[in-house]
């Protein structure tokens, strides 16, 4: 039934394919974010090294200003991340059916906001660029978290630099010759096939949210990312409506 598809997706009760699948959506909402977002403010926000690298070279340049800049996109992933786990562990600590789905329910909330505003307020480019860019940094550390701590560490969604280097790992264990004049008590090197198929999805649905993104904001505009906030709406309703129903209430739809 799509009710209780939707609950494996977001609901407390974790599996690790929910956990997969789920990564698999958020990484395609990250992507398309990611990539219409730096046609709107010409900077990528799903990932902080680059940020921490300009903040360093801008430093060191004598630029306050830039260095400023990027130390309120640093912050704005920070507090993303920050108010994600007080609202996972707030929802933890009540048995919340939707206390992975709470943070969601912001994301698509802001994702909408942005979408729907964004081509009004872009007309004071001064004020609406900083300010984009710390909502969509706030954006990304927000879905960081909740899906860190939804998944004990293991899934990250917004940046993709942990997930090649898994996906190179595994390539390398995978083309490794084990030879037969090999001492035998040490184990051959096997590759672990269905982390790969998982990292090689995960990057795929990034790439594929990225192109979709930034194609919908060529065309389109600001109004690209209702269709990701219906998509994180979604995802996150089933769990919530559980909890507004009743905590032994089970939706049936």
């Amino acid at each position: 039934m799509p009710a209780d598809y939707f609950r494996a997706l977001t609901g407390k009760d974790r599996t690790a394919a929910g956990d997969q699948q789920l990564g698999f959506s958020l990484a395609f909402v990250a992507g398309a974010t990611n990539a219409g977002g730096f046609l709107a403010v010409k900077q990528y926000t799903s990932h902080m090294s680059g940020v921490v690298s300009a903040i360093a070279d801008q430093a060191a340049l004598g630029d306050v200003a830039l260095v400023l800049s990027g130390a309120g996109s640093l912050i704005s992933f920070l507090l993303g991340a920050v108010c994600s786990t007080v609202l996972v562990n707030w929802g933890r600590r009540r048995h919340l059916n939707s206390q992975y789905a709470l943070p969601l329910l912001i994301e698509a909330s802001l994702l909408l906001c942005f979408g729907l505003l964004g081509s009004h307020l872009a007309l004071w480019g001064a004020l609406f660029v900083p300010a984009a860019v710390a909502l969509l940094c706030f954006i990304m550390g927000l879905q960081n978290a909740m899906v860190t701590k939804l998944s004990g560490a293991e899934i990250r969604t917004t940046h993709m630099t942990g997930i090649v280097t898994d996906i190179g790992v595994e390539l390398g264990k995978l083309f490794y010759w084990n030879s037969p004049w090999t001492d035998t008590a040490t184990p051959s090197v096997q590759a672990n096939r269905a982390k790969l198929k998982v990292h090689g999805t995960m990057l795929g649905m990034f790439l594929a949210g990225g192109i979709l993104g930034a194609a919908g904001f060529s065309h389109i505009g600001y109004a690209a990312t209702t269709p990701l906030a219906a998509l994180l709406t979604a995802l996150a309703i089933v769990p919530l409506i559980d909890d507004l129903r009743g905590r032994n209430c089970r939706l049936d739809l």
